[in-house]
């Protein structure tokens, strides 16, 4: 036997032991892959960003005038002006306060003096309403232009002043609103103002129909 045969059952323990040591190591380079470096490192600072503050447009600033149809009287030019608040999209108040003049021409026809000292008496009412935006959609002008727009149910009370009387008023009634811009929408309202009065020698309730458009702006 040469001494190749004899130091191989001497040495075949020591390998087996010495793989055995390594077989973790080996096995965990096997199944992690290396992570690759990146090729190009951009350098890319951070800057502060002020975020701006934009505004919520919430407030409702507006001009309105049209018709106010005093019962008993006719009808006549009246002009306002309105303040509101939108509390969620669809929930708004809104607050107004406008101004005619009706005339007893009718009733001088047939009553020496009229019902009025002078020909024409001024009504004027303040209000405080609640709306609701019931449906709110587009309106399209001509092919090519759509404009934002809602239809909404408005009702509250206040107080009409006329003929040296101040009555309590409940008003309700709808609009129409149409945004020209984000900040500017057109309004046409249609309320009906119920109070009672007491001018032809008998109390009475009235209805008061009035129809108006105008421009509201939006802060």
């Amino acid at each position: 036997m040469t001494s190749a045969h004899r130091l191989l059952p001497v040495r075949a323990p020591a390998l087996v032991l010495a793989l055995a040591a390594l077989w973790p190591a080996l096995a965990t380079a096997q199944t992690t892959p290396a992570t690759p470096e990146p090729v190009i490192v951009p350098p890319v600072e951070r800057r502060p960003v002020k975020v701006p503050r934009l505004p919520s447009k919430d407030i409702v600033l507006g001009l309105f005038a049209g018709t106010y149809g005093t019962q008993n009287f006719g009808s006549s030019a009246v002009a306002g002006l309105r303040l509101g608040y939108h509390i969620t999209e669809d929930v708004f108040v809104e607050g107004a306060l406008a101004q005619t003049k009706v005339s007893d021409e009718n009733y001088r026809q047939v009553l020496p003096g009229g019902v009025f000292a002078d020909r024409k008496e001024t009504l004027s009412y303040v209000n405080l309403s609640a709306g609701y935006n019931l449906l709110p959609g587009e309106v399209f002008i001509g092919a090519g232009q759509a404009k934002v727009s809602a239809l909404y149910l408005i009702g509250g009370i206040g107080s009409t002043r006329f003929n040296q009387q101040r009555k309590q008023t409940i008003n309700v009634g709808m609009g129409l609103r149409v945004f020209l811009t984000e900040r500017v929408a057109l309004q046409v309202d249609m309320r009906d103002h119920l109070f009672s009065l007491d001018l032809l020698g008998k109390r009475q309730s009235t209805q008061n129909l009035e129809w108006t458009g105008g421009v509201t702006v939006f802060f």
